[in-house]
């Protein structure tokens, strides 16, 4: 082999592990690429006998569908693919996107079939990330979208977004990428995998990014309905005219700040940059989290699958350490970040005394940008410790779906929404 073609050899395979990397996501994203939907991926834990909640279900050689809610509007867009977690390469088959018609049924024969670098099929290593190619198809804010991935022989799902309040479909064995009639999605499962970003091409558009735990997560809301509070926050934009603002939700039910988990994925101030920054189009994140560093602590030990470990006790001053880790990453890069109070959670004295003590900080330190009061909008003015009935799910932790649609009413739109362009 000729010098010349030994570089051009060693170039190609640079930039297609470059294409791969995580680190691509950002710096290969024209500026006006900007994203509408996201998810953030957490492990499967991998032991005997799991419970049946952590169970993925069989994909190889099968169609997954999964049904997005995109939240900004565009006709050119592109799909963020995840490896995240993979122990072995994850090998797509044919990947395609179309208005999603209900239940598992799409429109349009499948929609149209997205390509990766001028291939219908794609390889990813390990760890690694990749953005399709650009595909013109109109996506209309808060319409339901299909994206049905055909997926290798022996492909095994190790990772996953664990509480999608949302059904989505795994199809007997071939490809049914292209299937507008859903007959072929026997299996049902309320997860995310793979795809965890759907961008479109705004030049003026901007992103907010929501992330935290369950609450942002939006837990115990209504299955099918997208009550959480960053749906509610969408519709609200779109409502009062902010209709060039996308909100993307990046919570994670048992997310901690400060510790990973088996089950609730990477501590928030460790996947800050991965599941925020990486995504293009963001100016503004807001960030709720600290209930579960708090709570976790006092869990009991559980034989077999323990997620609340470890049982690490915090403090105070170790949350807002934290914080200002995570606010000082968002500043670097040039994004806004507003910080959240902790919610009620009818917490003993001694931990809802670190509660109130963080709450304080928020208020009162102007670290961040700018406060989003979540407390004061949830909390039972004549017991502040709980939650308002009428936002109490059940479990005075979690707000019901009238308690998520207070939380976003209480955020200061014009702060949130008309963060400076970077």
């Amino acid at each position: 082999m000729t010098l010349r073609a030994l570089a051009a050899a060693c170039g190609a395979a640079l930039l297609s592990q470059l294409a791969a990397s995580p680190a691509a996501f950002a710096a290969d994203a024209p500026v006006h690429w900007v994203t509408s939907w996201a998810t953030a991926l957490q492990p499967i834990p991998q032991q005997a006998n799991l419970p049946a909640l952590y169970r993925a279900p069989d994909v190889a050689g099968r169609t997954v569908r999964q049904i997005v809610y995109p939240t900004l509007s565009g006709d050119v867009i592109r799909v963020h693919v995840s490896n995240a977690y993979g122990k072995a390469p994850l090998v797509i088959q044919e990947l395609r996107l179309a208005r999603s018609a209900g239940g598992a049924a799409a429109q349009g024969k499948g929609g149209v079939a997205v390509t990766f670098n001028g291939k219908a099929s794609v390889v990813i290593p390990p760890g690694g990330e990749l953005d399709s190619d650009a595909a013109k198809l109109e996506i209309v804010a808060g319409t339901p979208y299909a994206v049905s991935s055909y997926m290798g022989p022996e492909q095994r799902l190790v990772a996953w977004h664990r509480v999608s309040s949302q059904v989505n479909y795994v199809s007997l064995p071939g490809n049914h990428a292209g299937d507008a009639m859903g007959g072929a999605f026997s299996q049902r499962f309320t997860q995310y995998a793979w795809v965890t970003g759907l961008s479109v091409d705004v030049p003026a558009g901007a992103t907010v990014a929501a992330i935290g735990d369950s609450i942002t997560d939006g837990m115990r809301s209504s299955l099918n309905e997208n009550r959480r509070w960053p749906d509610a926050l969408a519709r609200r934009l779109a409502r009062e005219g902010s209709g060039s603002t996308a909100i993307v939700n990046l919570g994670i039910s048992g997310n901690r700040l400060l510790n990973d988990s088996p089950c609730y994925g990477d501590a928030l101030a460790r996947r800050f940059g991965r599941d925020v920054l990486e995504h293009p189009g963001v100016k503004t994140a807001i960030v709720l989290i600290g209930i579960n560093d708090i709570n976790f602590s006092s869990m009991p030990p559980r034989a077999g699958l323990d997620c609340d470990s470890p049982h690490t006790s915090v403090t105070a001053a170790d949350l807002i350490a934290g914080y200002e880790r995570v606010i000082g990453e968002a500043h670097r890069r040039g994004v806004r970040i507003f910080g959240a109070t902790l919610t009620p959670a009818s917490l003993p004295p001694q931990r809802e005394s670190i509660r109130l003590a963080v709450n304080q900080w928020i208020r009162t330190s102007h670290s961040y940008d700018g406060v989003v009061d979540f407390d004061a909008a949830l909390r039972d003015p004549a017991q502040p410790v709980r939650l308002r009935r009428e936002y109490d799910s059940g479990d005075h932790i979690h707000p019901s779906d009238a308690g998520y649609a207070a939380m976003a009413d209480a955020i200061p739109i014009d702060a949130v929404a008309n963060a400076p362009r970077k």
